[in-house]
């Protein structure tokens, strides 16, 4: 009998396997197709101080192996989360989750990882630092390692719950950027956050997306992905949340490997919205096929 289970610091999942924030709602839209109980936990839409409307249409453009998104973190503001989304979910997911947070200053970062922490459903906070510094001409503030620590330390001082940080891939050296988290107090990271792309609408002679260029996410990714879980596992001690992808169990297997202790699984949810249901089912099997009887001794285990 194989074991899937792992553990995120104290927080112990029975499988390794989380929708990725923006691919998954907030649970419920996915209840009312199977039970989504059978997931390890899953990160809910990135959530921020007031509500957004989100960037101008198109905001998805399709691509080879993956698709473009713009979609300007549309929510409805964290008041709305905590008294209309969050009881809702309770309905029908009886885990903890993860708490996707986003900000445009560190103040904003501050006040929203506050209010979602003091939520009994919140397992984690995972902490966007891919969104633009308002404050600094709209670069991202996991852009650098400086701006980076100051995220984790401010949402560190008022966090009830475990602080990961999601990091953006576009930067010169992401471990420098993880290990500067490690060091401001970060329980772990959460990695990797979408690439930069475009596309050209032929006919018209302009980029298809309104904001001209998205994140690029889905299959084509995944060895970006797992390079960079990989040097990351090397440079840090604290547990990482994987994702890039990811759309099968051997991808999973494979991402724990080189050094994640969870994956989240987000485009494919897109594409198949059973595709995270599958991928837990499919898990035992692909274990034994490679002789694991225990995920927790495979992190890591490709160094």
């Amino acid at each position: 009998m194989v074991s899937t289970k792992v553990n995120l610091g104290d927080w112990e999942l029975d499988n390794p396997i989380i929708p990725a924030s923006g691919t998954f709602g907030y649970g419920y839209e996915f209840a009312e197709l199977y039970d989504i109980n059978c997931l390890g936990s899953f990160s809910f839409k990135g959530t921020t101080l007031e509500p957004r409307f989100g960037n101008p249409t198109p905001r998805i453009a399709d691509c080879s192996s993956g698709m473009l998104n713009s979609v300007g973190l549309q929510n409805p503001g964290v008041e709305k989360v905590v008294s209309e989304e969050l009881p809702k979910l309770k309905k029908c997911f009886s885990k903890p989750v993860v708490a996707n947070v986003c900000g445009f200053s560190p103040d904003e970062y501050a006040k929203v990882a506050e209010i979602l922490s003091a939520e009994e459903q919140v397992g984690i906070l995972e902490v966007n630092i891919s969104c633009p510094n308002v404050h600094a001409g709209g670069v991202n503030f996991g852009s650098s390692a400086k701006t980076a620590e100051e995220i984790t330390k401010r949402v560190k001082a008022v966090s009830k719950k475990p602080v990961y940080i999601k990091l953006t891939p576009n930067v010169t050296d992401i471990a420098e950027i993880a290990k500067a988290c490690e060091a401001a107090g970060a329980d772990g990271i959460s990695m990797i956050n979408t690439l930069l792309g475009m596309r050209i609408d032929l006919r018209r002679k302009k980029p298809i997306l309104a904001n001209k260029i998205g994140g690029f996410s889905g299959d084509a990714i995944f060895p970006v992905a797992l390079r960079m879980v990989y040097q990351v596992y090397d440079a840090v001690k604290i547990p990482i949340i994987g994702m890039g992808g990811i759309s099968s169990a051997e991808q999973v297997i494979e991402m724990m490997l080189a050094g994640a202790t969870a994956v989240e699984v987000g485009a494919a949810n897109l594409v198949n919205p059973f595709a995270a249901k599958e991928i837990v089912e499919a898990l035992p099997a692909a274990m034994e096929k490679y002789n694991i009887t225990n995920l927790k001794d495979i992190i890591g285990g490709a160094h």
